[in-house]
């Protein structure tokens, strides 16, 4: 399976919590690593109106097996995340594991009761970028596992009650979620040269002002 590195998500929170670096997970031998800290990257993001013009969910291919092992992007994301790993069976079939979903500080041991978040929503990303590209980088994009932060496994009706939301109109119900949530944005925005509206940057810019102002470092994936 594709070399996602595994995030007990406790020990993210913690390690962010503490003002430590958030680090990629994976090697990027063709993208250029840009690091920041996260007061001033969400500054130095650029701002632009967003336009959902012609956008539909199936412009970006959703779980795809990229390394043939029978396991889709979906699956491998459980694998990686479990807090307790799961047995693999046929079909990548999971049992016995345990997932911890960080916006909203619950435990999960059923894959059915988890939804694989996309952090920046597709909706989102194609209004901030994701229109100009090319079909393989928004399947690229929705199948990201070079960066441990672009998907989350989180539980099913908080991903749903999110939608296609920004920090604008969206944040984790847990409090104690904030600080990583705004972190693990600015990353995903970062690694995929997305823009910010206003009113988004708006609301980063606050949430970042009370949280630890940590490094940010992200290998650009375009």
């Amino acid at each position: 399976m594709p070399a996602l590195l595994a995030r007990p998500a406790v020990a993210a929170l913690v390690g962010l919590a503490l003002g430590g670096q958030i680090l990629l997970g994976a090697s990027a031998a063709r993208a250029d690593t840009v690091s920041t800290t996260l007061r001033a990257g969400v500054a130095g993001l650029p701002v632009a109106v967003e336009d959902r013009t012609g956008y539909a969910r199936n412009l970006f291919k959703l779980w795809v097996d990229a390394d043939g092992d029978g396991c889709n992007t979906r699956y491998e994301v459980l694998i990686a995340e479990a807090t307790t790993a799961p047995t693999v069976g046929p079909g990548c079939s999971l049992s016995g594991g345990r997932w911890y979903s960080y916006y909203d500080n619950a435990f999960w041991t059923a894959p059915a009761d988890l939804d694989i978040d996309h952090l920046v929503p597709l909706a989102e990303a194609w209004d901030s970028g994701a229109s100009r590209w090319t079909a393989k980088q928004r399947e690229d994009y929705a199948n990201d596992l070079g960066d441990q932060r672009d998907l989350a496994a989180v539980t099913d009706n908080v991903n749903q009650a999110k939608g296609d939301g920004d920090p604008a109109d969206w944040m984790p119900p847990y409090a104690a979620a904030t600080c990583r949530y705004v972190g693990e944005w600015l990353a995903v925005k970062l690694r995929w040269r997305l823009t910010l509206d206003s009113a988004e940057r708006s609301a980063l810019t606050s949430y970042a002002g009370s949280c630890p102002n940590v490094t940010i470092t992200v290998a650009r994936a375009i």
